[in-house]
């Protein structure tokens, strides 16, 4: 009888250790460095938060922090991930200079056919060449914008001619390096820096997409927008990360996992380079409100800018033939990916 009671206690004590397990809930603090009416708020982690909310019934919950409110700069979002500042950050993964250079190959120019394809694609590769870029962190979401299009205050860009004599912002090294070779002055800056910027007079334009325009008051500083064929691939887009912590994550119960698991990875990805290229039409549109002057650079002329850029895609190959890859393989690998999923 003894051995019976005590048998029993502890199969209650097991039971209730499981149930406490079964029922752990987590509060996930998601840090990012727009306000919190943009696309990545209101479109993306608002509904994501949503969806694990409902799939763990109410068992993951979220606390959004726009605007760098954790503190800290931009370039430092995915180090507060890694260290557990934040559980789950989306910043610039070009933020990071140098931090991620297989990722990079994504941003060389004209490589973007669209958000949706391109992200997939970015998302593909990470997985198959990558993964070790992101080796700190446990790796939710990679993704990119739409076509990135020249803003500018002084004149209105025709021509590779019109870039010499510009200081034209860049959010990423090889941005910055591709705006050099059209003959601009580059100057490297997050995007929250862009308005200071522009009315300063620090810059004379900046290289951004639509979507982000009004959120940051760029089509109230600028007076021309240069948009680029919309048959021939992308000037330039920029590659982002969501990326959670990698402790954070571990420690979550296998069923919590789960739900984390099925709102990450591919999917998510292509659908966060949806929405943010979705948003693109909204922002032309009060660009044009604001009496911006819109032209479009025809393919003959973007022939002549592809041209003084493809050096880019050379150097980025020997750099990675450097840290002992196959750098041509692996470029022809991310134009593949990026084929394959355009539709």
């Amino acid at each position: 009888m003894k051995k019976f009671l005590v048998k029993s206690l502890m199969a209650a004590s097991v039971a209730g250790i499981a149930v406490a397990v079964q029922a752990q809930q987590v509060t996930l603090k998601v840090h990012h460095f727009l306000s919190p009416t943009t696309f990545i708020q209101t479109g993306v982690f608002e509904p994501w938060c949503q969806k694990l909310a409902k799939e763990s019934a109410n068992r993951i919950k979220c606390q959004i922090y726009p605007a760098m409110q954790l503190g800290g700069t931009p370039p430092q979002l995915y180090d507060q991930a890694k260290d557990g500042v934040a559980d789950v950050v989306w910043t610039v993964a070009g933020y990071s200079a140098n931090r991620f250079p297989m990722s990079e190959v994504f941003e060389l120019p004209f490589m973007m056919t669209n958000a949706d394809a391109t992200s997939r694609a970015a998302w593909d590769f990470v997985q198959a060449y990558a993964k070790d870029e992101f080796k700190d962190t446990h790796l939710l979401a990679v993704h990119v914008h739409g076509p990135g299009y020249l803003f500018t205050t002084k004149k209105q860009m025709n021509t590779q001619a019109d870039f010499k004599g510009m200081k034209f912002r860049a959010p990423t090294r090889m941005t910055n390096k591709m705006l050099g070779l059209l003959g601009a002055t580059p100057v490297g800056m997050p995007v929250p820096a862009v308005p200071d910027a522009l009315s300063k007079g620090v810059i004379d334009g900046a290289v951004v997409p639509y979507q982000v325009v009004p959120s940051i008051k760029v089509n109230e500083l600028v007076k021309f927008a240069a948009e680029t064929d919309p048959n021939y691939n992308a000037l330039y887009t920029t590659v982002f990360v969501v990326a959670m912590n990698k402790a954070k994550y571990e420690a979550l119960p296998a069923d919590l996992k789960k739900v984390i698991d099925a709102n990450s990875g591919r999917e998510f990805s292509a659908s966060m380079g949806r929405i943010q290229e979705a948003d693109d039409g909204p922002g032309r549109v009060k660009v044009k409100q604001s009496g911006v002057a819109i032209n479009v650079i025809g393919a003959a002329e973007l022939d002549k800018w592809k041209k003084a850029t493809n050096s880019l895609d050379d150097e980025w190959a020997a750099k990675m033939t450097k840290l002992g890859q196959d750098g041509p393989k692996l470029l022809q690998a991310a134009r593949d990916l990026i084929k394959k999923n355009t539709k």
